[in-house]
């Protein structure tokens, strides 16, 4: 007799899914709103506008991915911050339009699926969300065999908010003469680590579970910290101060974040002294032998988000900044010129 084949022999567990499901509903309750009026396991999440509170509203979206940071959690065996690096790294993104978060959606998708694995990312993301005051409405988990590693899943999430249209930032309003303040990142974010893993594991033979000296910690967890939400503070702000404009600094590092929202006839004139690397990413370029133009390529070098701010007005917003609990440095200007960025000191950067 002809062995029987089902969706169970093929890879795909529903049962184990289903399972899944169950251990997370009540983890995203959690972030519920008044406005989102579905529960988990619709077929699409439900979330209701509150008219009064807007005159002209216009809603932000952005979809994003961890990238290959997950390959650190694989290897700690930790999945309970990579959800909320995604929250935050979406958060960001639409926070330098002046959106306000209103939910969030996610998409794990895995060679094969453990639930205790599934509800320690969605942890993380319940985490995010939270901080940010923004719903989890909904997601998707899909169980790849034969297409992810059995011990691995990749993860996305797709964040929508909102913004009164008169308040959009957009970075037209900028020009000469303007300053731009620098908040401090938590280390490489979640952008640089297919070459931080080239440098630290295959060139160098490092594990994730070895003790760096000079890092004061474990490899791995020097690496897996999070990557932070600068929400809170520039709502403040805002609240308070003219923002012309804000960059995220992410892939292709501060050259090619910040020029998105130069307009034509601005330069921005960076100097790159006037902040202290993180000690992580003085350890990855040493390792690597990287030159520093590489370096400000890839990394966020220590900057998480720029603030481009009148002259006039850049003092105040550096100390309510720092009154807010930031880390906040005066990082460079605006100047007439070819559209591009300057990065002046590269062969003096603090280390």
């Amino acid at each position: 007799m002809k062995k029987k084949i089902d969706y169970r022999t093929s890879g795909v567990d529903i049962d184990r899914a289903n399972l899944a499901k169950k251990r997370i509903k009540n983890l995203v309750r959690t972030t519920f709103s008044k406005s989102v009026l579905t529960d988990i396991g619709s077929f699409g999440g439900f979330y209701a506008l509150v008219k009064k509170d807007y005159q002209d509203p216009v809603l932000v979206s952005s979809v994003d991915g961890v990238g290959t940071k997950l390959k650190i959690a694989f290897q700690m065996n930790k999945h309970d911050t990579v959800g909320e690096d995604l929250v935050n790294h979406c958060v960001n993104d639409i926070l330098v339009h002046g959106a306000r978060p209103l939910f969030f959606l996610d998409y794990i998708a895995t060679g094969k699926l453990y639930p205790t694995v599934v509800e320690q990312i969605v942890k993380g993301l319940v985490r995010g969300c939270s901080k940010n005051n923004c719903s989890l409405i909904g997601g998707e988990t899909a169980e790849m065999p034969d297409f992810y590693e059995p011990e691995e899943y990749d993860l996305a999430g797709f964040i929508v908010g909102i913004v009164e249209k008169k308040k959009i930032i957009d970075g037209s309003k900028i020009s000469p003469g303007d300053l731009l303040l620098g908040l401090g990142s938590n280390g490489l974010h979640t952008n640089g680590y297919s070459l931080a893993r080239k440098v630290l594991f295959s060139v160098k033979g490092y594990k994730a579970g070895d003790y760096i000296k000079e890092l004061k910690n474990q490899l791995g967890k020097e690496l897996l910290k999070s990557h932070r939400s600068y929400s809170k503070p520039i709502f403040k702000v805002l609240e308070k101060h003219l923002i012309k404009g804000m960059a995220h600094i992410t892939g292709g590092g501060i050259p090619g974040n910040l020029i998105r929202i130069l307009p034509e006839d601005c330069q921005a004139k960076i100097n790159v002294t006037s902040w202290r690397i993180p000690q992580v990413l003085n350890f990855i370029q040493k390792a690597g032998n990287i030159e520093s133009g590489e370096m400000f390529r890839v990394f966020n070098m220590g900057i998480g988000l720029i603030l481009v701010v009148p002259k006039e007005n850049a003092e105040k917003v550096r100390r309510d900044l720092l009154r807010y609990g930031e880390k906040v440095f005066r990082i460079g200007e605006i100047v007439s010129g070819k559209r591009g960025i300057k990065l002046l000191g590269l062969s003096e950067v603090r280390r």
